[in-house]
């Protein structure tokens, strides 16, 4: 299954959607509508292979409950991501059980590769 997780009222995220052209069969997930379940979260971290990997450091929340002074473990990681939306670093898309998680350059460029090849 081809999806996509983001924000419709994220600008990047709806920049980066347009840069990818994703193909019909790419579902979407507005994480602020339909909030990321467990079942969700637990495919997102068997592809990125951890939940710090899928976690947001720019979140807003991030800075205001002073989390990057203590010791957050995968669990605590997995947690505010269910706990808030904002957590999810954003966008995420799977594609052909390719993981891009982010906004990077980089992390674009390889996902528009993978759906374009």
């Amino acid at each position: 299954m081809n999806k996509i997780y983001y924000l419709k009222t994220c600008n990047t995220c709806m920049r980066i959607i347009k840069e990818l052209d994703l193909p019909q069969d790419v579902i979407f997930q507005d994480i602020k509508e339909t909030p990321i379940t467990v079942k969700q979260l637990e495919e997102l971290h068997n592809l990125s292979g951890s939940y710090e990997a899928l976690f947001s450091k720019r979140a807003k929340l991030y800075k205001e409950m002073d989390l990057k002074n203590q010791a957050l473990e995968e669990t605590d990681y997995k947690n505010y991501i269910l706990e808030h939306y904002t957590f999810l670093s954003r966008p995420v898309l799977i594609y052909n059980n390719q993981i891009f998680i982010g906004n990077s350059k980089k992390n674009v460029a390889a996902a528009k590769e993978a759906i374009h090849e």
